[in-house]
């Protein structure tokens, strides 16, 4: 039997594109850069994603080496993606405003082969939710809430 967890938070947009979550003792602040308009509070919507990957594979990493008694000393991971910005600002309506793909590279510190290191790795991507929503159709429903 499935054991399901619900994962939620609240955000409210502040003053220009500054965006405030207040997400148990921690305050995630969303910006976009003054270049574009905002105050450079925070990363962009889009680096969380990216940020969102790095850290799901980070810690899915932690979780394989702990049951696979594994030491695992650390894992540096560079998160990379190209969109098209013309698509996001209006311009541009007939391309998909999201992503083309992205590209995870990540190294490992561990006392592993390299093919064990890419079956490790593997096993990670498997596990990592957030691999899972963002290469899979997962439904958005955006809601008016009154």
């Amino acid at each position: 039997m499935a054991t399901m967890k619900k994962v939620q938070i609240e955000a409210k947009l502040g003053e220009k594109f500054r965006m405030e979550a207040k997400i148990h003792n921690h305050l995630i602040v969303v910006d976009q850069p003054q270049a574009g308009g905002g105050d450079d509070g925070g990363p962009t919507p889009l680096e969380y994603l990216l940020v969102s990957l790095a850290g799901c594979i980070t810690a899915i990493g932690r979780i394989v080496a702990t049951q696979r008694k594994i030491n695992l000393r650390s894992m540096t991971v560079k998160v990379e993606g190209e969109l098209d910005v013309e698509v996001l600002l209006g311009k541009n309506m007939t391309d998909r405003p999201g992503f083309k793909g992205f590209k995870a590279m990540v190294k490992v510190d561990a006392d592993l082969s390299p093919a064990e290191k890419k079956e490790f790795l593997h096993e990670i991507d498997r596990r990592c939710p957030v691999s899972d929503n963002i290469s899979q159709l997962t439904p958005v429903s955006v809601e008016l809430e009154e």
